[in-house]
This record gives C-alpha cells, sequence and structure tokens, in this order.
C-alpha cells in the first residue's frame, strides 16, 4: 500500500474509531484531555518480543533512563514542573502490529512517540503520526524512502542508510588503501527488506563511484533463515576480497558461523548499517569467529564523559552492556522532551515545531548538535567505523572519531 493510501486508511478508521487492527482510538478530544493533565506522556514503541526482542528490550530501557533523567532534574519546567511518564508499546517487529500500537498510545494522550528499530514498523507509524498530526522520533530507522513523502512529523536522530552506505565505501577504499591492500571487488550479503535492499544499493552505487567493483548481491529473508552456509560459498566462489553484510542481529550471527566454516579468502567482513557487528553482545556470542569485524554505522560516542557515565550507569542497573540502539533512544526522549520544555505546550502541532528548530546535544556520534533538516532527517548525524579488537569494539575510523587505528587483515584469513 502506498504511503497515500495508508494514510487515507487511517483517516477513515479515526473517524469511524474502529481501531483497524488494533485498540480503537479514543479520539481527538479524548487524547488532547490525557495530554492536558496529569504527567506529560511521551510513547515508547520498539520489538520487545520477536526475535529482536533483545533490542528492542535495550531501547525501551534507554528510553526510561532518558525519563527519569529529565524528572530527577525537575521535569518540564516550563509546565511548573510537570512530571514526565512512558507509555509503551510491543511493535513485535510488525508493521501491521505497529501501526495499531502507534494508533492507541497516541489516543492514550503521547505528545511524540520515538522507535521503533526497524525501518519497516517505521514506516507504518510515520504515517499514524502524520495522520493524527503527532511528533514521531525514530531513534533507530535505516530506510531513507520515509523522508521522501514530504512528511511534516517524522523526525530521526541516526544517520540514514544512503549516509551510512557511501561513509562504509568510502572508509573501505581509504582503509584498504592505507594498508597497502586496496579493494578489488566487494561481494554483499543482505536481508531482503527496504533496510537491507537499500543499504545493498546505496553501498553499490558508492563504491562504483569510487572504481570497486560490487558483486554478487546475495539476499535473504531474515525472518525465517536458518543457515547462510549455501549464500557464503557463492561469495567464496566470486573472488571477492571483502564481504559487506547488511541484516539484523540473529542473521548476521549466522552470517558469521558461515564464514568461519566456509572460510572465503576474504582481507576484511565489513558491516553497514549491521545490527551485529559493533554490538558488545556479538563480541560475546561470536568470540574468535567475529575478530576483526569492521562495522560502519552510528555509534554511541566512547569520547563523551557523559555517554561512558550513562553507560556505566545502565550496566549497574541492568547488568548488561548497552547498546547504540538504546542510547539512540535516550536521545531521541531528549529531542521530544526539550521541544515540550521549549513549546511550554503539551500540544503536539507546537511541539512538532519546537523539534523541528531543536538543537540537542547527543549522546551519539556526530558533527554537532541533534538538529533537522527540511525533511526530518538530523543534519550532524555522522555514520563512523569500528572494529571488534581484542575483544572490544573500537571506534577506528575517520581519525577525529577514533579509539585505535584500524587493522584491515583479518585473523582468520587462510
Amino acid at each position: 500500500m502506498s504511503a497515500r493510501k495508508l494514510i487515507a486508511a487511517l483517516g477513515a478508521c479515526t473517524v469511524l474509531a474502529t481501531g483497524c487492527g488494533g485498540s480503537a482510538p479514543m479520539g481527538v478530544a479524548g487524547a488532547a484531555a490525557e495530554r492536558d493533565q496529569g504527567p506529560v506522556k511521551i510513547a515508547a514503541l520498539h520489538p520487545v518480543s520477536g526475535s529482536n526482542a533483545v533490542d528492542g528490550q535495550q531501547m525501551r530501557r534507554g528510553a526510561q533512563m532518558a525519563v527519569d533523567a529529565i524528572n530527577a532534574a525537575g521535569g518540564i519546567r516550563s509546565l511548573g514542573g510537570r512530571k514526565v511518564e512512558l507509555i509503551t508499546g510491543d511493535s513485535q517487529g510488525k508493521a501491521d502490529i505497529g501501526q495499531s500500537e502507534a494508533q492507541r498510545l497516541i489516543s492514550a494522550g503521547a505528545v511524540g512517540l520515538v522507535g521503533t528499530y526497524q525501518s519497516a514498523v517505521s514506516t507504518n507509524v510515520s504515517v499514524v503520526a502524520e495522520r493524527n498530526r503527532v511528533p514521531f522520533v525514530m531513534d533507530v530507522t535505516a530506510s531513507d524512502t520515509i523522508f521522501s513523502h514530504g512528511y511534516k512529523y517524522s523526525f530521526r536522530v541516526q544517520p540514514g542508510s544512503k549516509a551510512i552506505a557511501t561513509a562504509a565505501a568510502r572508509y573501505l577504499k581509504q582503509v584498504s588503501e592505507q594498508a597497502g591492500k586496496p579493494v578489488r571487488k566487494v561481494a554483499f550479503l543482505h536481508e531482503q527488506s527496504d533496510f537491507g535492499s537499500g543499504a545493498a544499493e546505496a553501498f553499490t552505487a558508492a563504491a562504483k563511484q569510487l572504481g570497486i567493483e560490487v558483486g554478487p548481491n546475495i539476499s535473504y529473508d531474515a525472518t525465517t533463515v536458518s543457515d547462510l552456509t549455501a549464500q557464503v560459498t557463492q561469495v567464496k566462489a566470486s573472488g571477492a576480497d571483502v564481504l559487506a553484510v547488511a541484516g539484523y542481529y540473529r542473521d548476521s550471527l549466522l552470517a558469521a558461523k558461515a564464514i568461519a566454516s566456509v572460510k572465503p579468502d576474504l582481507n576484511a567482513v565489513w558491516g553497514v548499517s549491521n545490527g551485529a557487528y559493533d554490538q558488545p553482545k556479538f563480541v560475546t556470542d561470536a568470540g574468535e569467529l567475529g575478530a576483526d569485524y569492521f562495522s560502519t554505522n552510528y555509534h554511541y560516542d566512547a569520547t563523551n564523559p557523559e555517554t561512558v557515565a550513562l553507560r556505566e550507569r545502565y550496566q549497574r542497573t541492568y547488568g548488561d552492556p548497552m547498546r547504540t540502539g538504546a542510547v539512540l533512544s535516550y536521545d531521541a526522549v531528549q529531542v521530544i522532551a526539550q521541544a515540550v520544555e521549549k513549546a511550554a505546550s503539551t500540544d503536539p502541532r507546537k511541539v512538532r515545531d519546537a523539534i523541528a528548530a531543536s538543537e540537542v546535544p547527543p549522546l551519539t556520534v556526530g558533527n554537532g548538535p541533534i538538529s533537522f533538516a527540511a525533511n526530518g532527517d538530523n543534519e550532524n548525524a555522522f555514520p563512523v567505523l569500528m572494529q571488534i579488537q581484542d575483544g572490544q569494539v573500537k571506534q577506528v575510523f575517520p581519525a577525529e572519531k577514533a579509539e585505535s587505528r584500524p587493522e584491515y587483515q583479518v585473523a582468520w584469513r587462510p
């Protein structure tokens, strides 16, 4: 269904108050009443069940930590110190459920939404937000298509798929040449939704402009795949010296296991918007299988003392390393809360205008404050290259963001 048709369908759904696949909305008056009294409600919508539940739970916790910090600092001062409350939804990783959950949260009085981790879910939620005129600040959503529709209520904190993929191609050329092993040919393995396909297309276009051959381009269904040995065998036969991988956590771990089994003759495994290769959990789960893997992606700012303190607090509270997605959720909640503060209002339209004009210091890597271009994209979002070195994920390129130097030839190369 096109975005325009989906908006129309949701409009009919709201008028009839039938819910269209989820809870029936309370209506405009009911939602406004919910916003005008009690705590200021910010909604977090993530997949806290299903195959991406670990990331979804992390992101919900990151959002809650932002709310806790705001309340500890006095709440929304311009509204007399009103506290902030996080109301939550579970997309289950499904676009239709994310759509109905977004409507439910808006009807419950949310002044804004953050989410959703998956581009397919965010695509539907952005239409719900536009129809209801409630701002939606995406923490993790790679797809750029959402930002081509002229929406006024959709914003994104992370860099988009094209920005990450273009940087990944540029970083690969620079790092490989600095190592004295210029990349010749890249095989691209990716999950088949808009996220993975968009990353592959953008990377291929950027690489070709840099004189890098790309192929074969191999896709798979991340929701059903159980083994990627056949796909990696195809990579081995291609003669590629680098394998780029764009996938979610579970399938990217499967790719690492297949690479270790098939042993293609590669100089590097190069994550592009990858959901695993910059995660501490992957370092633990993959062990030596993932040694020296690279990943170009958004990342928490390891050089920012505030980010370091937040991640230490998360570790103490939950006994688990805080992933970048959770830090992005923290940033996204701060964007909405600071907009409410600036607008001195819970009217979502006024909050939207304040978001559009906002400048919020990020805890993720950036080239300045979170500041949104006319299409809703964070114009200061900045992809960074990371590598797993000595059992830790390190920022390695470009030099001004680096904790250590990149080590280009992987340890397991035959």
